[in-house]
């Protein structure tokens, strides 16, 4: 798979993630059989329509924040104004607010 699409690919994904719940990293790898876990980071790192196209809403597996091209603080400020309740830069309630996505036809 080329770079521009995986970057595709996982802009649709990001789309797809509503309000108010997250996804991880690692879930939009498994979604796109991949193990490029941190081209997935990167791709995100450098989306140019943020936060239309919605990176803010994959936090780690452990549901901590992780990083964000605007800063911890604005990724905290986008989830909290979406719903999203955050203590000590977690996901309160992570199991419950994670978006898994459709298993995808290969």
């Amino acid at each position: 798979m080329t770079t521009s699409h995986l970057r595709e690919q996982v802009y649709v994904l990001l789309l797809e993630i509503p309000r108010g719940c997250v996804t991880t990293y690692g879930e939009i790898a498994r979604t796109l059989d991949s193990k490029a876990y941190r081209a997935i980071g990167t791709i995100l790192n450098r989306n140019p329509n943020a936060p239309r196209v919605p990176c803010h809403r994959v936090v780690k597996s452990d549901g901590s924040l992780g990083g964000y091209a605007f800063g911890i603080q604005r990724k905290r400020e986008l989830l909290i104004e979406e719903g999203l309740l955050i203590e000590n830069d977690n996901v309160v309630d992570f199991a419950r607010r994670l978006h898994r996505f459709t298993p995808r036809s290969r």
